[in-house]
């Protein structure tokens, strides 16, 4: 068994840190500073987000939600959305399966 304290992980901005990347998921901790955004992308994969402690925005397909903690979102693979931090916000991004379908890992050459 692994096992992390999400609120006690050393995640600084801009480094997103993968705890768990083997079988058929990848989990990810990321440190949002209030007033960033995860600019508009999408992965190959379906994606689980879920506010551990703070506060955000999530546009997608036109829609605005913002959650606290214990938010969680559910994004289909390649869905397009945007997060923006409205406080420091502490994220965890649980994709599955990994990689996904179209993911460049996965191209033959």
């Amino acid at each position: 068994m692994r096992h992390w304290d999400l609120n006690e992980l050393r995640v600084e901005p801009h480094q997103p840190e993968v705890l768990h990347s083997e079988g058929e998921g990848r989990s990810i901790a990321i440190q949002l500073p209030a007033g960033e955004r995860l600019q508009e992308h999408q992965v190959h994969e379906r994606a689980w987000l879920v506010v551990v402690n703070g506060e955000i925005e999530v546009d997608s397909d036109g829609e605005t939600v913002r959650g606290g903690t214990g938010f969680l979102s559910v994004f289909d693979p390649n869905e397009p959305h945007e997060v923006r931090a409205v406080s420091d916000a502490r994220l965890l991004l649980l994709l599955a399966p990994w990689p996904g379908q179209g993911h460049p890992s996965r191209r033959v050459a």
